[in-house]
């Protein structure tokens, strides 16, 4: 299944999704996930930023950097 399906409209918004090293598996179809670090809902369409060690979303490169230096941060 893919965001251009016509039973869309029948899903539920938020997705189910696990994050693999360079791919996402939808688990649970939907409109869309929750960035971690803004909260922001992103499209599955648009998603291309995730960690899949943490298993998060993030809505762009700046919440992606901004959870990497939180990490580094932590780790010091």
């Amino acid at each position: 299944m893919n965001a251009f399906d016509k039973d869309l409209g029948k899903l539920g918004d938020i997705a189910h999704v696990h994050y693999g090293d360079g791919e996402i598996m939808v688990l649970r179809p939907g409109h869309y996930v929750i960035c971690a670090v803004s909260g922001k809902k992103i499209p599955l369409e648009s998603l291309r930023y995730w960690n899949p060690r943490l298993q998060e979303a993030y809505a762009g490169p700046v919440q992606a950097l901004q959870r990497w230096r939180e990490l580094q941060a932590g780790e010091g």
